[in-house]
């Protein structure tokens, strides 16, 4: 098994093996825009027409962070990858609400939060810890009737969700600088950061939505030691220019 860091050789590695590659995904990419994108370099690397290739959780396009690739092989141990637990930093405003529960849709209901202190925050940060049941956002790739919930949502059509048993391990506030509270969370599988800073401003009682999110831990491996995608793609892009 190839664990490909930062440190790695990246010329050196069987890729087409068992790997598992780090990799920091950019803002606004997919998860699959990355398995695309390495696919392709690593189909053309080996000359071959067919090399498997998936990620191991998958990142909404506006948050970053650690992503893990899976290839050869390594793609059967992508499901007992997707069950460690998570860490993330991120970003809550609060004083607004947005249909997706992140940055993507506009925000609505706006309210003043002058009112709000850093032990207010502190406390309803402290209630969220431990095992409870968590209702997945509306704008998420949960299949519902055979179709990924956004979908449905940007249709205008909202369906029923079943919650899931999740679990925040720690919580800690990071910096308060209001109408922003900067975080960070160590969780259990399927656990939404967005439905935790929906729940954070409905608990406060002003509304709030996730501003920013970064992945900085899977498991035992960590953001750290991920190696940037541009910096990975350029060990094949002279062979893609030939």
């Amino acid at each position: 098994m190839n664990i490909v860091t930062n440190k790695s050789k990246l010329d050196e590695i069987a890729y087409n093996d068992e790997s598992i590659i780090l990799i920091d995904k950019p803002l606004e990419w997919t998860s699959f825009d990355v398995v695309n994108k390495m696919r392709y370099a690593l189909k053309h690397h080996y000359q071959v027409k067919k090399i498997k290739v998936g990620h191991a959780g998958t990142l909404d396009p506006l948050a970053t962070g650690l992503l893990l690739i899976c290839t050869g092989k390594g793609t059967k141990r992508a499901e007992s990858l997707q069950g460690m637990p998570k860490q993330y930093t991120g970003t809550i405003k609060l004083g607004a609400t947005t249909a997706s529960f992140d940055a993507e849709e506009p925000e609505e209901n706006i309210k003043t939060v002058d009112h709000i202190t850093e032990k207010v925050v502190i406390e309803t940060l402290n209630s969220f810890v431990g095992e409870q049941e968590q209702f997945p956002p509306h704008f998420s790739a949960l299949k519902v009737d055979g179709q990924a919930l956004y979908k449905w949502a940007r249709k205008g059509v909202k369906k029923e969700i079943k919650s899931r048993k999740i679990t925040f391990y720690n919580i800690e506030l990071l910096k308060i600088k209001l109408p922003f509270i900067y975080f960070c969370v160590d969780c259990s599988k399927g656990t939404y950061i967005r439905s935790f800073a929906n729940d954070v401003g409905e608990k406060l009682g002003v509304g709030g939505y996730l501003h920013e999110l970064r992945r900085t831990a899977i498991g035992e491996y960590k953001l750290s030691d991920a190696n940037d995608l541009e910096n990975w793609l350029q060990n094949f892009k002279k062979e893609l220019a030939e």
